[in-house]
């Protein structure tokens, strides 16, 4: 898993198609090497004619392609991995479907949560949300940057490594602030797709991650 892809996750945030490629081309073209097929409520047969799409051009880019609670649709495609949430199947039983050669996510609102999913094998925590987000609706507690702080300092204290990603309503702006706390990327929605320009916006994200990391 490479760290340079990892700072910036894309997550995709429409059904549609063409929508949804289109936003995935603009990320990869400004510099993103990380993409989350995220759709909700959509059919299997609608996301695995997308998830071939976007493998594709993850591909061209040699960008990782993971997919958002499937595990049988990242069988079916052979995505890079999956993300699953709190509420999806544990992260050990995914690694039992996927096998090792696989990279598995898993949504953190706490460090408990990050705990279990350290001591179940998962390979990066997406950790949030790190303020309201229309994306994501049921996550809880809201963490701040104090929560962050605080959650990167008691992994510290327990020799506990995994890369975590701050998820949830973060803008450009945000940033500089969220990568001092520790964590190691951002993953961004709504941010980019609602920008002017997709692509310079990713540019200038990538930019703001390389210039404030530690």
């Amino acid at each position: 898993m490479e760290k340079e892809n990892f700072r910036l996750q894309f997550i995709t945030n429409s059904n549609d198609a063409n929508a949804l490629i289109a936003s995935v081309n603009a990320v990869l073209q400004g510099g993103c090497r990380w993409i989350q097929l995220r759709m909700k409520d959509a059919s299997e047969e609608q996301i695995i004619e997308a998830a071939y799409a976007v493998k594709a051009l993850c591909r061209r880019y040699n960008a990782t392609f993971i997919i958002d609670d499937h595990v049988e649709i990242v069988k079916i495609v052979q995505a890079d991995g999956v993300h699953l949430g709190l509420n999806d199947i544990p992260i050990m039983q995914a690694r039992s479907q996927l096998g090792e050669g696989f990279i598995i996510g898993g949504t953190a609102n706490s460090f408990e949560n990050i705990l279990q999913h350290y001591n179940d094998g998962a390979d990066y925590i997406g950790c949030g949300p790190f303020k309201f987000t229309t994306t994501k609706k049921k996550l809880a507690p809201i963490l701040g940057l104090d929560g962050y702080k605080e959650i990167i300092k008691r992994m510290g204290d327990s020799d506990i490594y995994i890369p975590v990603v701050a998820i949830g309503g973060i803008t450009s702006e945000d940033v500089p602030s969220i990568i001092s706390t520790g964590v190691d990327g951002v993953a961004i929605s709504g941010a980019i797709l609602n920008a002017p320009n997709p692509v310079e916006e990713t540019k200038h994200i990538i930019k703001e991650i390389e210039r404030n990391h530690l």
